[in-house]
């Protein structure tokens, strides 16, 4: 079943639609492109191709542009906008020209960094220069990390793992350091509250190396939407930034509902439970075969979700199998495969923390 037709049936049963309390349309909206730039070396311009992308989206060339010139640029647009090439495209154009040139990436979760190593890998499998890119986290085995130290000139990682292995260590990090030539932070707006006052602090300590070792790095950083993108990003970082927000990709129409428990007793104003509301609505998108992620508040949360759901289709093994559970604590080998699974189509619907995002 298509979206379109479970919005219909939701719209025809009076149950579900009377739980509905707001229900808006998001239009779709045409992309502005642009020409890649005549600069782009050659073979990175035919992986490009080869990968069906032969125009740029207009705050991808922005982003370009803005980096080439060495700024800090912090780009501004929703999800699924395409930032990951915004900041890809000038980092390998470097590294493919000046061979000792090295990249930070740091994203707030280890989900998001295996996406994009998954992503970043496709367009490198096109480019016939070896740019090897490692993920140096919590899971990474300690018999591999030195290798990349020495080897890796994309480095994923994250605010702990820079403040905990990297910075107090960074004799190591020698030839890394001298070379750094970008560092990108993805999903800024993560990095709020006391938690965003640590990073802060990670950041300062970060610039103070650096400076030790004689490098200048340019920051490219992302957000999904905010309301003060460029205070947030030079507090967070205390560098001054250029901020992009034109976005220039297509979108097309998003439904946006929400929906309210029923009343269960009306003298005293209590409403169903939520996490039942939540199950019985995971079950109608399972059912019908829509692609879907449930996110809960909590790890006791996300593992009742998962489990009451599976009950409610143990005997459809067709459907039992496709629904999973994610959060931390389990073993990367578990979330390596459910990250695969949710790329390979072979995930309905996970039930998952903020570990996914």
């Amino acid at each position: 079943m298509s979206v379109e037709s479970l919005l219909n049936k939701i719209r025809i049963d009076e149950n579900l639609r009377n739980r509905i309390v707001s229900w808006r349309v998001q239009e779709p909206v045409s992309g502005s492109y642009a020409d890649i730039p005549d600069d782009i070396l050659p073979e990175l311009r035919k992986a490009l191709s080869t990968l069906g992308i032969e125009k740029l989206y207009s705050h991808q060339l922005a982003t370009y542009n803005r980096v080439r010139e060495g700024k800090n640029v912090l780009i501004v647009t929703p999800t699924a906008s395409g930032k990951s090439l915004a900041y890809n495209l000038p980092v390998l154009q470097e590294i493919i020209k000046n061979p000792d040139a090295r990249a930070f990436y740091l994203f707030p979760t280890k989900a998001l960094s295996q996406d994009q190593v998954a992503g970043l890998n496709q367009l490198l499998a096109q480019i016939d220069t070896p740019i090897p890119a490692h993920t140096y986290d919590g899971d990474t085995p300690r018999d591999i990390r030195n290798t990349i130290r020495l080897v890796g000139k994309i480095v994923f990682t994250n605010p702990d793992m820079l403040h905990k292995a990297i910075l107090p260590h960074h004799h190591k990090w020698v030839h890394v350091l001298e070379n750094l030539k970008f560092i990108v932070i993805d999903e800024i707006h993560a990095y709020r509250g006391v938690f965003g006052s640590h990073v802060a602090n990670v950041f300062r300590r970060l610039n103070r190396i650096l400076r030790y070792y004689g490098a200048d790095p340019v920051f490219i950083a992302t957000t999904a939407t905010i309301r003060n993108p460029a205070e947030h990003i030079e507090k967070l970082t205390g560098r001054k930034f250029e901020v992009i927000t034109n976005n220039g990709a297509p979108r097309g129409r998003k439904h946006f509902l929400i929906w309210n428990p029923p009343v269960v007793n009306r003298e005293l104003g209590l409403r169903g439970n939520y996490l039942r509301e939540t199950e019985n609505i995971a079950s109608l998108l399972v059912s019908e075969s829509v692609k879907s992620i449930v996110f809960a508040r909590s790890r006791l949360n996300v593992e009742i979700l998962g489990e009451n759901l599976r009950k409610r289709f143990g005997n459809r093994p067709d459907r039992l199998n496709r629904i999973v559970s994610y959060r931390g604590g389990y073993l990367p080998k578990e979330r390596r495969k459910i990250e695969k699974g949710l790329r390979n189509d072979e995930i309905d619907l996970v039930v998952s923390t903020n570990a996914l995002e």
